[in-house]
């Protein structure tokens, strides 16, 4: 005897390619930019195969603070300062300016290689 499921509709909702806009976060495009700092400390850390007290000596922040970090909980923690534990991380940091396009407001993007 097969057995049948009742299929029901799903709703998907195109996202705006920021998840932080689409939940209506306040500052998306400033959480975006840390998501992605954060997310290239996380790999590094990763893949050096350190552990969170050998990271936090590093980066100097505590270690409850690195294991925050690892889980996504960055809203306390500026730019600077991440870009900071990219720069003891061993790697280079560079901020470009350059005019916007004329149709449309500046913005701030972030590039990780």
């Amino acid at each position: 005897m097969k057995k049948t499921r009742a299929v029901r509709a799903i709703s998907v909702e195109q996202g705006s390619g920021n998840v932080y806009a689409d939940l209506r976060y306040a500052d998306p495009e400033d959480m975006l930019v840390k998501a992605r700092l954060v997310s290239k400390i996380a790999d590094i850390i990763r893949q050096r195969g350190l552990t969170q007290a050998q990271a936090a000596k590093l980066l100097r922040l505590s270690q409850p603070k690195i294991s925050g970090l690892l889980k996504g909980q960055f809203s306390g923690i500026s730019e600077r300062r991440l870009l900071r534990c990219l720069v003891r991380l061993g790697r280079d940091v560079e901020i470009r300016v350059k005019p916007a396009s004329p149709r449309r407001q500046g913005r701030l993007t972030v590039y990780v290689a």
